[in-house]
């Protein structure tokens, strides 16, 4: 059986969690966290029978006793604030409570007895202040990627711990240790995690690599590849790290629950640490944004699942196709085009919007730009002059900033 020893139970209470959601379909789960059929509905059954101590391998100490006194339940507070020491009253009552402790105190009474005990800090009992939250209606509906800060190995290198976050469900997708932040590393570790989950709708990250260069080149062969598989890529506002609040928020997390004050010998060390806390995060954390609910209890996988083979492209009949040349240029009505070097050898099409004389430009479902013909059909009469007149290209996209651009001067037409 092919569960990882460091992390078995979490993995298998993740499957069995998927697994029992409205419309699973437990075959497919059981190929995508690669165990058998056999496999997946054994613990699938020992979790219906048992719960969450029916996924280990041995027998555990009962969550909750009937004679618990009211110094057991304040050491069961003290126990499970030592044990997650960036955790609240408020997390740590809902948390015993899913644990089936009985005769729960309110959460102000926890954070007394974490005050008793000395293990909890005056000035952190501050109230924070109220946010206004935004989420996507359904799970998969938007997932949000990032790298967290990098820092250093004790065996040498840097750990880039790249997070992928379900915007709903706040579900930790994954959380990677990274030995760069290269376009073929980031491809490899979201590869697995489409495989395992299936595909979004669409995905939101920031304008730096390896998914943009700036504002104004927000396209690179990442998100070529993200919009080649039909999820639709969108980019946070430059200088703005609100857009992708939930993730800042998450790397906090993980900051001070598993970063804070440890050092890792080496990629393999940090993975092992980011997948069980990653367990810990999605199964028993309690979330404030969720009603104190965890965030595997809102999300399912994708129905959309990874594409091995990809189809070819199909427009459909009468759309101008024109193929993106050397250079990111694409060549339309006698005049050269900037569409970007991240499409190069790609077909776009050319289609019209509701503004007469400008048009947008698509790779597969999504617009990428428009170009703007007004100004120079409005400025000379004939082919001819319209070839040599400048043109306007913009990337107008939904979620995207950019900037209009010029033709270069020197570009040549077919």
């Amino acid at each position: 059986m092919p569960w990882k020893e460091c992390d078995a139970v979490s993995l298998r209470e993740e499957f069995v969690t998927l697994a029992v959601a409205p419309e699973a379909n437990v075959a497919r789960l059981c190929r995508r966290f690669g165990i058998s059929r056999k496999t997946g509905h054994k613990w699938l059954v020992r979790f219906l029978e048992g719960g969450r101590a029916g996924l280990v391998d041995r027998s555990r100490r009962p969550r909750a006793s009937p004679t618990r006194t009211d110094g057991a339940v304040a050491a069961a507070v003290a126990a499970l604030r030592m044990e997650h020491p960036a955790w609240g009253g408020r997390k740590i009552r809902a948390r015993l409570i899913a644990l089936g402790h009985r005769h729960v105190p309110a959460a102000s009474t926890v954070t007394g007895i974490l005050h008793r005990h000395g293990l909890i800090h005056p000035e952190a009992s501050a109230k924070a202040r109220p946010w206004t939250r935004f989420e996507h209606p359904a799970p998969n509906d938007l997932w949000q990627m990032d790298f967290k800060g990098h820092f250093p190995l004790s065996r040498g290198g840097r750990c880039h711990p790249l997070t992928v976050l379900d915007d709903h469900s706040r579900f930790a997708l994954g959380v990677r240790a990274c030995g760069d932040e290269q376009a073929t590393t980031v491809r490899a570790h979201l590869t697995d995690l489409l495989r395992r989950y299936g595909l979004p709708r669409a995905m939101l990250a920031d304008n730096g690599p390896p998914w943009g260069s700036d504002a104004a080149h927000p396209d690179t062969v990442l998100t070529v590849w993200l919009m080649r598989l039909g999820i639709r890529v969108t980019h946070g506002r430059p200088y703005h790290p609100q857009t992708q609040g939930k993730e800042e928020r998450f790397h906090r997390t993980l900051e001070a629950e598993v970063l804070s004050g440890r050092t890792f010998a080496d990629l393999a060390e940090s993975q092992g640490a980011f997948e069980c806390w990653r367990g810990v995060y999605n199964h028993e954390r309690p979330h404030e944004a969720l009603g104190m609910e965890v965030p595997a209890s809102r999300y399912a996988v994708s129905g959309r699942p990874y594409p091995e083979v990809l189809a070819p492209i199909d427009y459909g009949p009468g759309a101008r196709v024109r193929r993106v040349q050397q250079g990111g240029v694409m060549h339309y009505r006698g005049r050269t085009w900037r569409v970007g070097k991240a499409f190069v050898g790609q077909p776009v099409a050319v289609r019209p919007t509701a503004t007469d004389g400008v048009l947008g430009v698509y790779f597969c479902h999504q617009r990428i730009a428009q170009i703007d013909l007004r100004d120079e059909e409005a400025a000379c009469n004939g082919a001819a002059c319209r070839a040599a007149a400048p043109g306007r290209f913009a990337g107008a996209v939904s979620g995207r900033s950019a900037p209009s651009a010029r033709p270069s001067e020197p570009l040549a037409a077919d």
